[in-house]
């Protein structure tokens, strides 16, 4: 456990010089900040919280609205950081609850928000209820908290079900007990280090709303809610009765993940959240069969928004696209949340290199791919998924067109289903590589100490440094769109869109005055041309009222 003060500092009052527009989670863009890979401030290779505080105007230059920080907690780090020891501590490789005061109320003064990770589904095998599980032996009531159960076979040889883990391998381990003789098993759905809370005992609620004030008090905007699917496990843990179970996840609703009784812990923190002046938001990381199932986390007295894993996942395809973007309005609609739009985190292959490769290689890839081809698509897919009604999600670095890095070598990787053999292909280290700031150094300005995953050499020229003041940079074409969008009345928050008759292999709507017009296929195309253009992902020609869209090209245009 953390030796800081377990109390926070003061309530900061920082949160009113935050703009306060109402709604403003509708048609926010949010920025992903995983802090081991955005800025090292003190030199150890790994990123800090003071370091995300120091590239604070960055950010807000850039113009998003709100930074999502991935998980900073007290932790053993074997799932980086989603093992957590202590939910009121700052790791100290991230820095102190001190760090975190001065980035929330830095951030305030600068007009972005903060929302923090929340991990609920399990805690760190260090935690201390776990260690006390451990402890106190089969019966106690600390083992309550979690799932404990005797194994099946003759000796209790044999895990507890069928269910597999995330990361690969049976979702259970057997303990040794204090005796020193083969006991229960727990089950943990990721890593072993990772045991599953119990939230069928009133304890872990008690907890967790504790947590939430906790760090309201401290002022954070929001929560994005990590496994918000999971939690709540069916009654009597059933048997699945499959096995490579990994790949029915996101097909059917499992025994351990989308349970409906998930929705009424949401409504309990929903209550506590309101409390709170400054409307502060939660996030949903819901991994769900269907984008309707989805709309459930964000009904009025639940959640605000939940991810859509749905279109992280489309292709590069004009149809494929139009029928998400329609199935996913029509959910959210009912409900009346926004929907929300991304194309990369920290945890899938940068879109860049999706889109460098051909479609169906899923979204963690190992191939380098046509990276020409790949950048040119991501610019466009950026440029459309800015233009639909909803909030939008940017992951650190692909504002500079950031590739994966494919090539890293065996003996470097860090992530933990990298070493399980199973389950997830374990390649996502490729999209966490600390980003560049400076074509120069070390660690081309991440920091003065070098960096815990190596950067391919060539990373320089896709720097801050390299492309700020660029024409035609992805840099300043991201700067750019997000200027676009804010003062464009048509942008932003809404809840459908007009579709335009275009070619084949050509998504076309229009939102008021403004109009996108995405060019999906390997040539060049013709299309009206619809008034003004504001921006465009590559260069067009317009004359005669007709504009020639390049191949892999996103056009935007109004009509005032």
């Amino acid at each position: 456990m953390s030796q800081q003060p377990s109390a926070a500092p003061a309530p900061t009052s920082a949160v009113a010089t935050v703009s306060e527009r109402h709604d403003w989670w509708r048609d926010a863009v949010i920025y992903q900040v995983y802090p081991r890979s955005f800025a090292d401030s003190n030199g150890d290779g790994m990123g800090d919280l003071e370091g995300v505080r120091t590239r604070l105007p960055y950010l807000r230059d850039l113009g998003v609205d709100a930074v999502w920080l991935s998980p900073f907690y007290a932790s053993p780090q074997a799932d980086a950081g989603y093992d957590v020891a202590d939910y009121r501590a700052v790791d100290p490789m991230f820095g102190t609850l001190l760090d975190a005061d001065a980035l929330i109320r830095d951030s305030h003064a600068l007009g972005l928000r903060i929302i923090v990770d929340l991990v609920p589904n399990h805690s760190s095998d260090q935690y201390e209820w776990f260690k006390r599980a451990l402890a106190e032996g089969p019966g106690s009531p600390s083992r309550d908290r979690y799932h404990f159960r005797p194994g099946k076979g003759k000796n209790g040889e044999l895990p507890p079900n069928d269910w597999e883990s995330i990361f690969g391998g049976p979702a259970w381990t057997r303990v040794t007990e204090p005796d020193g003789t083969p006991g229960e098993w727990y089950l943990h759905l990721f890593a072993p280090e990772q045991p599953d809370f119990n939230w069928e005992h009133p304890a872990v609620g008690d907890e967790f709303r504790s947590i939430l004030r906790f760090w309201l008090d401290m002022g954070v905007d929001g929560f994005r809610i990590d496994v918000a699917h999971g939690m709540v496990k069916a009654e009597g843990l059933p048997d699945l009765g499959s096995h490579e179970q990994l790949k029915l996840l996101g097909n059917d609703v499992m025994p351990f993940f989308d349970q409906d009784g998930v929705h009424e812990i949401y409504r309990q923190w929903r209550r506590i959240l309101d409390e709170y002046s400054g409307e502060r938001i939660f996030v949903a990381e819901a991994w769900t069969p269907t984008v309707e199932r989805t709309a459930n986390y964000v009904r009025p007295d639940e959640l605000h928004q939940a991810f859509n894993f749905q279109y992280l996942g489309t292709h590069w395809d004009a149809e494929e696209l139009r029928t998400v973007i329609d199935r996913t309005l029509d959910a959210m609609r009912p409900v009346g949340a926004p929907a929300t739009w991304v194309l990369s985190n920290h945890d899938v292959t940068r879109h860049a290199t999706r889109f460098a490769n051909p479609a169906g290689l899923g979204t963690q890839i190992r191939l380098a791919g046509d990276r020409a081809l790949g950048l040119r698509r991501a610019r466009a897919a950026t440029l459309l998924m800015l233009a639909l009604p909803g909030s939008a999600y940017v992951y650190q670095g692909e504002e500079l067109g950031l590739p994966d890095v494919v090539d890293l070598p065996d003996e470097v990787r860090q992530d933990p289903a990298y070493f399980r053999g199973a389950g997830q292909d374990g390649f996502r280290d490729g999209c966490r590589v600390p980003i560049p700031w400076t074509r120069e150094g070390s660690s081309y300005g991440f920091g003065d100490g070098g960096s815990w995953l190596p950067q391919p050499a060539g990373w320089g020229e896709l720097s801050v440094e390299a492309q700020t003041g660029e024409p035609g940079s992805t840099l300043e074409l991201y700067r750019e769109a997000l200027a676009v969008r804010r003062s464009t009345a048509d942008l932003g928050a809404g809840d459908a869109v007009e579709w335009l008759r275009a070619p084949e292999g050509v998504v076309a709507f229009r939102r008021g005055d403004f109009v996108c017009v995405a060019n999906t296929t390997g040539e060049s195309v013709a299309v009206p041309a619809h008034g003004r253009v504001l921006l465009a992902s590559g260069e067009i020609t317009e004359a005669a009222g007709e504009a020639k869209v390049p191949a892999d090209t996103t056009v935007w245009w109004t009509r005032a």
